[in-house]
């Protein structure tokens, strides 16, 4: 049986204060955990005019202090940009919060340009050649395991410690992250949304042709997050789905904002190349009615050979994004 998760950016909405999106992703978490979604993972960007979901470690305490049932992950912590004993711990009181609904998703990139990367860290470059070395120091910390004999930390441990503890996820959209997944036998999930799909097969074929078998993950275990919008209609999905278009538009021309409304992003003076591409997005986009988009995150399943699917989605209107959700809910009988 199909689970389903849920990634949530707190994206910025035009004419709404940016704090409300953070509230919303609160609300929408407990949403998302009463119609049955297995996770509910929150993602880290910096100095981003469109995503001010910032610092997901702290949104996931508030929704493991509000939640009961759902996993709660990060989507993910940019790990060059921080220390991993600090990572750990931040994760250790997480699973005191909640424990054993906590996951650590982790990945590579930046979440921002350059220039923010190095604001955050000074020794970001560095720290992204010594990513592997990084994870492995970190996972031993949040597991409650100790580092190796001759590592000079070998005598820190990251408190609180506990009888259970994070699941760790790398997360990539590259062969790097398959196959440092596959060297440190952890769960893997490709950001179909960021690359529209291109690159998911091969990532797949490396992480599982090269898995190390761990004690807590003796086979692959691997998943994808996808963007997918469900709607009553076909045609009001396509309708919802131009606030969406129209970002993806911008921000390949560096126009970087919040998310318009569809009649705002519909009425846009775009030039014949904007036309063009915003009509592409929307013909590729995985969108329609909810029994249309469950079939086609079936397929996706069944041609990836995966159990899980993450759904990603953004709307102008929370009211449309909640029911979305619903949709594909009732789609896939979440709650039995």
């Amino acid at each position: 049986m199909l689970k389903l998760s849920v990634l949530d950016q707190s994206v910025a909405i035009d004419g709404q204060a940016q704090a409300q999106s953070i509230r919303e992703t609160l609300e929408f978490a407990r949403y998302c955990e009463d119609l049955g979604y297995f996770r509910f993972w929150v993602s880290e960007h910096h100095n981003h005019p469109t995503i001010v979901g910032s610092a997901p470690e702290i949104l996931m305490a508030a929704i493991a202090a509000t939640t009961r049932r759902i996993r709660i992950g990060s989507a993910g912590v940019m790990l060059p940009h921080y220390s991993p004993l600090k990572v750990a711990e931040q994760f250790r009181v997480l699973d005191a919060i909640a424990p054993g609904r906590i996951d650590l998703g982790l990945g590579r990139a930046p979440g921002s340009d350059g220039k923010t990367a190095y604001a955050l860290n000074p020794n970001a470059g560095t720290a992204a050649d010594q990513f592997p070395s990084s994870v492995r120091d970190l996972m031993a910390w949040v597991s409650g395991q100790a580092l190796a004999d001759n590592h000079p930390f070998a005598a820190i441990r990251a408190f609180p410690q506990g009888e259970t503890g994070p699941e760790p996820w790398m997360l990539g959209t590259s062969d790097y992250g398959a196959q440092v997944a596959a060297h440190f036998g952890i769960p893997y999930c490709f950001a179909h949304f960021i690359t529209d799909g291109r690159g998911v097969a091969q990532a797949f074929d490396l992480y599982r042709q090269n898995y190390q078998p761990s004690e807590a993950y003796p086979e692959p275990k691997a998943t994808v997050c996808v963007w997918a919008l469900a709607a009553k209609t076909d045609a009001h999905a396509r309708y919802l789905y131009a606030s969406r278009a129209h970002n993806k538009v911008m921000r390949d021309y560096g126009q970087l904002g919040p998310l318009i409304s569809p009649d705002a992003a519909l009425a846009y003076p775009y030039t014949a190349a904007q036309k063009a591409h915003f009509e592409r997005l929307t013909a590729e986009a995985i969108i329609g009615d909810g029994a249309a988009v469950a079939d086609q995150l079936r397929t996706m399943a069944k041609t990836f050979e995966i159990d899980e699917i993450v759904v990603l989605s953004w709307t102008f209107d929370q009211a449309e994004r909640m029911r979305s959700y619903e949709l594909l809910a009732d789609a896939f009988d979440l709650k039995g």
